[in-house]
């Protein structure tokens, strides 16, 4: 038997040639815990646990505004391009966060879009004073290429702008070598990270900038894929088709009334 500390979401844990390999939680996918898992078995094994989502942004950036949910994996882990919940289907990126808007059974997902770049959004909580920004620049490249064995050619960018600290992963499928971590599975272990509900074993994230604590109060991620997501205007919230449908009903009323006051 051994721990998986880069995943506490396994069980069946085993020595194997000197590495710890377990069983992903849900799925029974045999896991290397000396990386990363995939965000697909991550999202599957909380799911089943459980069952007892700043700076302008690029036009085509998008949010998960689905959350969790339980996704179909392909055997090497990453996800299948269609998901479905009963009879409802929809295609997702590699990211596993929905890029079309929801259909019945019968949805084409023709390949998997891969997501190449991602965009974290931090905003830490008041202070009186700004942090450090090259200390702050520092601790996150540090984090991310050591924490999370991304690497570093990949994070492209780390600005402050206070209260906001937006973090920029870019990874094109051309760039990745077969030993890289994908960004998709970084992003998701130091989201969790952030809130507070860590995928490693025992081992939470200690945020600190010049040995002074860090609190947020929001993280958000968006999403850039390689062909623009698929959504329209049925995607729309009813709330805001309501204020749309309102609001051209009282342009139609002002026409009809100022051509009754020109007869």
């Amino acid at each position: 038997a051994c721990i998986c500390a880069k995943n506490k979401r396994v069980i069946n844990c085993r020595m194997i040639d000197g590495v710890c390999w377990c069983d992903s939680v849900g799925s029974r996918v045999s896991v290397n815990c000396e990386t990363l898992t995939s965000k697909c078995l991550l999202m599957k094994a909380e799911v089943t646990s459980s069952k007892s989502g700043r700076r302008e942004k690029p036009k085509d950036a998008f949010e998960d505004t689905d959350g969790l949910y339980d996704p179909e994996c392909e055997n090497t882990g990453i996800f299948k391009a269609k998901q479905c919940n009963g009879t409802t289907c929809w295609c997702v990126n590699t990211a596993g966060v929905r890029r079309t808007d929801k259909h019945d059974e019968d949805l084409k997902c023709n390949q998997l879009v891969r997501t190449t770049w991602i965009i974290i959004e931090m905003k830490h909580a008041e202070r009186n004073s700004p942090l450090n920004t090259e200390s702050l620049k520092k601790f996150f490249r540090d984090t991310i290429t050591n924490r999370y064995m991304l690497d570093g050619r990949y994070v492209t960018g780390v600005v402050y702008e206070k209260p906001y600290i937006t973090i920029d992963l870019k990874q094109n499928s051309s760039d990745k070598s077969s030993g890289d971590v994908d960004i998709a599975d970084v992003a998701y272990y130091f989201e969790k990270d952030v809130k507070g509900d860590s995928i490693f074993h025992n081992n939470m994230l200690n945020i600190s900038i010049d040995n002074e604590a860090l609190r947020f109060e929001k993280t958000v991620v968006y999403y850039v894929d390689e062909i623009a997501p698929e959504f329209s205007m049925k995607s729309l919230t009813p709330g805001l088709i309501a204020v749309i449908v309102v609001v051209i009903v009282a342009i139609v009323a002002a026409i009809v009334v100022l051509v009754s006051s020109k007869k």
